[in-house]
């Protein structure tokens, strides 16, 4: 990659060139993200994988920029408008926006008014007043008018007057595509306010309620909180809004004026009123919409990212939660009128039985329910009871309250968010051919107790509820950030080997999914992965692949003991030679801190081999496979709030944070409605939400208000 290029992301990304040169290099040999950041440290100066996956987007944004700009240098060349000079200002651009600003003259266009002109012949006019070359534009005009031998093979204007306008329709589309001029007005338009207001097809329409307070809006674009500006898109979108930024046509038109002035000097008399007119003409009709555009375009940019950043960190708090563990699990997808779903898991979340009870209205049979839960918590031995957090979900608790639960059986809320997206999925008829989706839903909910992040990659993203505005960012960046989210996760916390799904082997790095299908296939054929070693024999998993995944892998109770951590093989020898030098075995070595904490790191330092790899052999070796993740705890909701009319303004209770967005999070208190923590009650201003709370956080908070028509619960941290 070329060095102005790597020169552009180290100063975007906050790194060395060094760095970023060797991640580049990496990743044009097929190295992953995960690899990098865990696996070469000493290449890139210890930056994380959030760095590093920056780094690999701009790397494919300016790789996408060089082929940009091939097409540019060819469009340019065959106008025959190409020299030295501008090849190496487009060569040498890294900017996107003033690349596309250089092309502007030459980029085709549909049919203009310009267009129109130049076909009549009156560019020479134009080029004329452009140069000052004239002192009687109306005089000038006359040789461009039908008849005139100046015209050559043009047809001509119909008269001066025509040729004059045609020739100020020239001017105004050259100064639109004049470099100075847009950046100029670029910098004008991005202080300016956003207005918005209500279009008619608002007025009375039940769907454009929410969008109410953007009804009579204005705010600085550049200090627009992004969640604002999204919405304000979105309604706008939805033919709710007309929105616009509050330009002054005659200051920028003196600035265009200027500009023009200082580039071809200063008209006089009637060309000088020639050349404002074309200006007016330019500003209204081609700069101010085209502008407007572009600085709207750049600030939802920046919103995206930031929405997208926020729905990332939300993502990687909700993979990452605390797992229960493999216990016999009771899975309860809770209802009303069609009754609680119930699931009982064997301790791989393999289905024992399911079933269906009706201890709430109507039907209310309540002993019944009760009975058949105490047999089969007894009959399959549960040792955790998982109940999903939508409708009934507070009844549901209630009721197992009163069971008698078996010893160290504990009940969980379970975020229901995309369990009916899985049940319904492909993924999920293929698990579960013969049963229906009701029953899927509920083994869902179990699972997600069990092992949040096993469970969890089998659903879009986009559908567990922990996203803001997700479907009005760009798609295509939020698909890169959440795949990268997902995929971060799941390596950091590794993934066994014998009994991962194929969905969870597929983010595995260096994996993806048709080699997780050739491993499962593999496995099912011949029986469990006895040593890291053997995964070459997956077909076409080759030394590449190998070389990515095989540290992210976990094969329990292996021959060689390092197959069960996170050494990657290429540094077993490492640890062979550590044992040696305390005299011991490896197998010795692996899991004994004291031994461990014996061994000075930089007697191990050589070649390739820095202190960063060391040091994270031996806290490995220490703790060998130690997942992550913290452990799960309990949460009960007060027990005296069931409905809105129960809450009272100064009350503190417990709640879960359910999502994060850039103006504050949403916590369940136990009710229908979550309530709003705004992000003003969690510190000063510019305060970051997800770096107060995280999701899925139990936390205290104290009520604010409460607007009973609206469903709005105002909450404090308490």
């Amino acid at each position: 990659m070329k060095e102005i290029y790597l020169k552009a992301i180290a100063s975007a990304v906050g790194a060395k060139l060094w760095q970023v040169e060797n991640c580049a290099d990496m990743f044009a040999e097929g190295d992953t993200i995960p690899f990098i950041s865990r696996y070469r440290k000493e290449k890139t100066g210890g930056m994380d994988d959030a760095t590093v996956a920056e780094v690999k987007h701009w790397v494919d944004v300016y790789t996408e920029m060089e082929v940009r700009k091939a097409t540019i240098i060819k469009t340019i060349e065959e106008a025959g408008a190409l020299d030295e000079s501008l090849r190496e200002r487009i060569e040498n651009c890294v900017d996107s926006v003033e690349l596309e600003d250089i092309y502007l003259p030459w980029r085709p266009k549909r049919r203009t008014r310009a267009t129109a002109a130049r076909e009549l012949g009156l560019e020479p006019l134009a080029d004329l007043m452009w140069k000052l070359g004239t002192r009687d534009p109306l005089a000038s005009a006359k040789a461009y008018v039908k008849g005139s031998p100046a015209l050559g093979d043009k047809p001509g204007a119909e008269d001066a007057g025509q040729a004059l306008a045609g020739a100020r329709d020239i001017i105004a589309e050259r100064l639109s595509e004049t470099e100075t001029i847009r950046r100029d007005l670029r910098a004008i338009f991005k202080v300016r306010r956003l207005e918005a207001k209500a279009t008619k097809a608002a007025s009375g329409n039940p769907d454009a309620a929410k969008y109410r307070n953007y009804f009579d809006f204005k705010m600085p674009l550049d200090r627009m909180p992004s969640h604002n500006l999204l919405a304000v898109l979105r309604a706008e979108k939805e033919g709710f809004l007309s929105i616009g930024l509050d330009t002054d046509a005659e200051k920028c038109g003196n600035k265009i004026y200027y500009d023009f002035c200082q580039a071809q000097g200063y008209p006089g008399g009637a060309l000088a009123e020639q050349i404002k007119e074309a200006v007016a003409d330019s500003f209204k009709r081609l700069l101010e919409p085209s502008i407007t555009s572009e600085v709207i375009r750049e600030a939802k940019a920046k919103a995206d990212a930031e929405s997208i950043k926020v729905f990332g960190e939300n993502l990687r708090q909700l993979l990452l939660q605390a797992p229960v563990g493999q216990k016999r699990t009771m899975a309860i997808d809770p209802g009303f009128r069609n009754g609680c779903k119930i699931a009982c898991l064997d301790e791989q979340g393999g289905l024992l039985y399911h079933t269906v009870v009706f201890p709430h209205p109507p039907q209310n049979e309540k002993v019944k329910a009760l009975m058949a839960i105490q047999g089969m918590l007894e009959k399959y031995n549960i040792q955790a009871v998982a109940i999903g957090n939508g409708t009934a979900s507070r009844e549901t608790e209630e009721f197992m309250r009163r069971v008698q639960l078996p010893e160290g059986c504990k009940l969980w809320t379970v975020s229901e968010d995309g369990a009916s997206i899985y049940s319904a999925s492909e993924i999920a008829r293929e698990e579960f051919p013969d049963e229906d989706v009701t029953v899927r839903g509920a083994v869902s909910i179990g699972r997600r107790l069990m092992d949040p992040l096993s469970e969890l990659v089998k659903i879009d993203p986009k559908n567990l509820g922990v996203g803001q505005y997700q479907h009005d960012v760009d798609q295509g960046l939020l698909k890169e950030k959440l795949e990268g989210t997902v995929e971060s996760c799941v390596n950091s916390v590794g993934v066994n080997l014998n009994t991962a799904s194929p969905y969870l082997l597929s983010y595995v790095a260096g994996i993806g999914p048709g080699l997780a299908a050739n491993i499962v296939a593999w496995r099912s054929g011949n029986g469990a992965f006895r040593s890291r070693r053997e995964l070459l024999k997956v077909p076409r998993l080759g030394p590449k692949a190998f070389e990515q995944c095989a540290g992210f892998l976990r094969i329990r109770d292996a021959e060689n003991p390092l197959d069960g951590s996170a050494v990657h093989p290429e540094s077993y020898h490492i640890v062979d030679a550590m044992a040696r030098s305390l005299g011991v075995s490896t197998r010795e070595l692996v899991g004994n801190g004291e031994l461990c904490a014996r061994i000075k790191a930089e007697d191990f330092v050589d070649g390739d081999v820095g202190l960063p790899t060391v040091q994270d052999i031996l806290k490995e070796l220490a703790k060998p496979g130690l997942d992550p993740r913290e452990q799960a705890s309990e949460f009960a909701f007060a027990d005296d709030i069931h409905e809105l009319e129960d809450l009272k303004t100064g009350m503190e209770l417990p709640g879960i944070v359910t999502n994060i967005t850039a103006f504050g999070a949403f916590v369940d208190i136990g009710l229908h409605d979550n309530g709003l923590v705004h992000v003003s009650q969690m510190g000063p201003r510019g305060t970051d939400p997800t770096r107060v709370v995280k999701l899925h956080q139990h936390i205290r908070v104290r009520v604010l208000s409460v607007d009973l028509d609206r469903g709005r619960i105002s909450l404090g941290l308490a």
